[in-house]
């Protein structure tokens, strides 16, 4: 299982880098964005989750996150550590690995409908709108 934590406002890499570092299982998904300043564009990379990364480590070991700087504390789920499963960052890593991006147009939908999506990584999966 994977804890969620929650870090200082763009610090997000740096810490990833840092929990490297003392040798903490730790996954930062990023995306491409091309950013323009008034001179000129650049692409950038940027964390896709905003101030949190996933680490994976033992209970026993929960306490090795806080001497890396920008490490804010565990984000919690009904008074406990929340956990992400292994599934679920598969899931991640695999839609940030396909190239192919479609353009879906919604149209007739209201909050509390569901819908079946047809393709990519979360293919069968129903899901309900929420807004």
């Amino acid at each position: 299982m994977w804890y969620v934590i929650y870090t200082k406002p763009k610090a997000e890499k740096r810490v990833a880098d840092g929990l490297e570092k003392i040798s903490v299982e730790v996954y930062c998904p990023v995306i491409s964005e091309v950013r323009q300043w008034s001179d000129r564009k650049k692409k950038v990379s940027v964390p896709l989750f905003t101030s949190y990364v996933f680490v994976r480590l033992k209970e026993k070991e929960r306490h090795k996150i806080f001497a890396v700087p920008g490490v804010v504390k565990y984000l919690y789920w009904l008074g406990r550590p929340a956990l992400v499963r292994e599934a679920e960052i598969d899931t991640i890593r695999q839609w940030l690995c396909e190239e192919k991006v479609e353009d879906v147009q919604v149209e007739m939908l209201s909050p509390g409908d569901k819908v079946l999506i047809r393709s990519g990584v979360l293919k069968d999966q129903e899901a309900i709108i929420r807004e």
